[in-house]
């Protein structure tokens, strides 16, 4: 037995030359033979302690396969579990299989089950956001979460099996990762990082089998190990995954005509091929690969315009091996290939080095930024380990079209020591060549956290310059420098009602680029003061007061400009403005996952800037989220998203968004599901003036000189979807879906007329050379 409480965590298990189902059961003739995992301790939200809920985890391999028999205890209170989609499991109890089979690597793959054996897999990258905790996805504003593992990125798609089922004592899982899925070292015998991590729904804890500390700077390097296993067969990797798509499109023929006409283009073909060129280095190609756009992006709200916001990439064969081309800054980024002909890509790890190379072609039509011709990409990572837990990185992109290009080299490092601190490195450059015009300009960073468990840092010092241009990467604002300061105290009472109680005191400045490089003040000033607590049964709550200072930015105002209207003409004067003063107020409660539902709210007001006319305004910013699950099939998911800005001179709105959206999930099967999607986009803006200072009216000039009054706009869009998925392993689908966009004069008035429509079809089977893909 290796009992991680006791610091055995050193597991040699057995190689059974064997096979068994996988059907949720432990009674098989191995099992019996396999190493005992046990001795968990509690890591959130308190670690160091016994877990409360007894776990075992039995290991075997056999010359293809890893197995993982999981016994999990539960005592205190109800398991959670239901019958959901892929990657949909975090509302249930699950156990989490981190598993690096390159010992030292600073990448983990994440293979996670619910008690009956739906999967939730993905990869984790340690050291890319620097944040002692993800930053909430409901909150704009920064509240951080609990502290905690670097967050999984869930788009990554193994072929593995699983099974479990609802016992007296709790659960039991069954899970099954063929050898072929992952990539293996190419030595024999080879050793493995492990961590096992249990979430426990009814508490809100999450247990360790690695006794794992808060305060340390590398999670992943806080993992036992796998010794010795040998002999082990990755077989022939050889992926084929052919897949045709069709969509027909319908509108009205024309304004004054109802009639609905389609048009449908011919069936598109395409396909994605996966080589194992050897155990450890895998060469991906694609032809025309699918978007895989079977649900639409949800929009976001918009805080701040001068802010880019980026959305995920979807298409599977640029989500496999995508943690291998992560970079801090985000310098890397495979949307900004729009419509690929098709696209190689090369990825592994060879030694203490990862790398990875992806070259592509796009379509000419891709709307890609430079001009001439096919857009040609070519992307190069290497990633290089450093002792236990540090790194050290280079990436090169290439964007090429025509006579333009873009080139961008890029240099960083993580370097963690003393056990708790961590300090991130970048530098880059890029030059672009665009329409007979040359530019060239740096970005860089330094980041440093310590990470303790009472006490924690966070001191982060940034800057782009103006003429820096990641073409391949995404960058949401360029030409700023920037400055933080983050300080948390965190206390663990030993009884009543708070598991913990912390209080968070942040200061940040934000630079126009060149006023920091000639030793300028900043424009922007942000003084945040947080309390944060973990109540017992799950329960968090953040409560904040914010201390701001906004500076007018007038290439975000370039073309506004103030009309005054005379007896005969009108004249235009620039907008300008003052630096704004705000006071925010937020809050933000997360419920627990309860049997049944489980919601977060997050509520904020005060004074802030109005970027529609660059005033003062007052400001309601309202984040809902709401999951219910009636049955262990049905699923429902509300969200509503709202920001309303009321001028503070005259208390009129000058501008809001409105965003309810519902989905509707039932899961016939674990391959087999039924979605329905609705959302309303209402969007105001009022007539725009000069508010707080002429009052006279905005107006905004044209690239051709003309002027027009900035009037009122509104919009008030509805998108609604439908989806039948049938999706038996990753690769292997059927999608059948439907789509129709509506709209109205004014908003919530249900007076919606249609504007078009579509149906679309989507086929792909993945065939597995030297093995069907189990």
């Amino acid at each position: 037995m290796y009992d991680g409480r006791a610091g055995k965590l050193s597991a040699r298990i057995p190689r059974i030359d064997a096979a068994v189902a996988v059907d949720g059961t432990l009674d098989a003739a191995p099992w019996k033979q396999a190493a005992k995992l046990s001795g968990f301790s509690g890591y959130l939200p308190v670690d160091g302690v016994a877990a409360e809920d007894s776990t075992e985890v039995l290991v075997w391999y056999s010359p293809t396969a890893i197995y993982f028999g999981i016994r999990a205890f539960e005592a205190h209170g109800a398991v959670h579990a239901a019958l959901a989609n892929r990657d949909v499991i975090d509302a249930d109890d699950n156990v989490q299989l981190i598993l690096r089979p390159f010992r030292n690597s600073r990448q983990a793959l994440v293979f996670a089950v619910n008690p009956l054996g739906v999967q939730e897999d993905g990869t984790i990258t340690e050291g890319l956001s620097m944040s002692r905790g993800a930053s909430c996805a409901n909150c704009p504003f920064g509240v951080s979460q609990q502290t905690g593992p670097p967050p999984t990125d869930l788009t990554a798609d193994f072929v593995y099996e699983s099974k479990g089922h609802l016992t007296a004592f709790g659960y039991e899982v069954v899970v099954r990762i063929p050898f072929r899925s992952v990539k293996l070292q190419s030595v024999d015998p080879q050793d493995w990082g492990i961590n096992i991590i249990r979430v426990v729904q009814h508490s809100g804890h999450s247990d360790s089998w690695f006794p794992a500390k808060i305060a340390a700077a590398s999670f992943l390097g806080q993992a036992g190990t796998l010794e010795g296993l040998t002999k082990i067969d990755r077989g022939v990797v050889f992926d084929l995954n052919p897949f045709v798509t069709e969509k027909a499109v319908g509108s009205a023929t024309s304004a004054t005509n109802s009639a609905w006409h389609y048009g449908a283009d011919r069936p598109q073909f395409g396909t994605n091929v996966r080589w194992g060129v050897t155990n450890n280095l895998t060469l991906n190609g694609t032809y025309r690969p699918d978007f895989a756009e079977v649900e639409s992006d949800a929009t976001q709200l918009v805080f701040d315009p001068r802010n880019a916001i980026s959305y995920p990439e979807k298409r599977p064969f640029f989500l496999d091996g995508r943690e291998q081309f992560s970079t801090p800054g985000n310098l890397i980024y495979t949307r900004r290939i729009a419509a690929p002909i098709g696209a190689v890509k090369l990825t592994g790890k060879i030694g203490d080095a990862t790398i990875g190379y992806l070259g592509a072609v796009d379509d000419e039509s891709s709307g890609s930024g430079l001009s001439g011709g096919h857009p040609l990409y070519n992307v190069f990572r290497l990633q290089q380990d450093v002792g236990q837990s540090s790194l050290l990185g280079l990436a090169l992109t290439d964007k090429e079209q025509g006579a333009n290009y873009n080139r961008l080299a890029s240099v960083d490092a993580r370097l963690t020591f003393a056990k708790i601190y961590s300090l991130q490195l970048q530098a880059a450059g890029s030059v672009t060549h665009d329409a007979g015009k040359e530019s060239a300009g740096p970005l860089w960073q330094a980041h440093f956290i310590r990470g303790g468990r009472t006490f924690v840092l966070d001191y982060n010092l940034s800057g782009s310059d103006p003429e820096f241009r990641a073409a391949s990467g995404f960058t949401s604002r360029v030409g700023t420098a920037g400055a933080s300061f983050d300080h948390r105290l965190t206390f663990y009472p030993k009884a009543g009602l708070f598991e913990t109680i912390g209080a968070d005191v942040s200061y940040s400045d934000t630079w126009v680029y060149r006023h920091f490089t000639s030793g300028q003040a900043p424009e922007d000033r942000r003084y945040h003061f947080t309390a944060l607590t973990t109540l017992r049964g799950g329960w968090k709550v953040y409560a904040g007061i914010y201390f701001e200072s906004y500076g007018f930015d007038p290439t975000l105002y370039a073309n506004y400009y103030v009309g005054h209207i005379g007896a005969r003409d009108t004249t235009y004067t620039p907008l300008t403005g003052d630096a704004i003063p705000n006071t925010d107020y937020i809050l933000q409660v997360n419920s627990p996952q309860f049997s049944k539902f489980d919601f977060s709210l997050l509520q904020l007001g005060g004074r802030d800037e109005n970027f529609f006319e660059w005033s003062a305004a007052d400001i309601s910013l309202t984040q809902l989220a709401v999951n219910f699950r009636p049955t262990d099939k049905l699923r429902a998911k509300l969200s509503y998203n709202a920001s309303i800005y009321w001028r503070h001179s005259d208390e009129t709105v000058a501008g809001s968004t409105l965003i309810p959206r519902l989905s509707l999930e039932y899961q016939l099967s674990r391959p087999v599901f039924f979605r329905v999607i609705g959302q309303y986009n209402a969007a105001y803006q009022n007539d725009l003036r000069d508010d707080s200072r002429s009052n006279l009216p905005i107006f905004l000039k044209s690239g051709s000189g003309a002027f027009t009054r900035a009037a009122r706009a509104q919009s008030n869009a509805v998108q609604l979807s439908f989806l039948f998925s049938y999706q038996p392993v990753p690769g292997t689908v059927a999608f059948v879906g439907y789509g129709r966009n509506l709209s109205e004069p004014d908003a919530f008035h249900f007076s919606l007329a249609p504007s078009d429509d579509n149906f679309f079809v989507k086929f792909s089977y993945l065939f597995g050379v030297g093995g069907a893909p189990k």
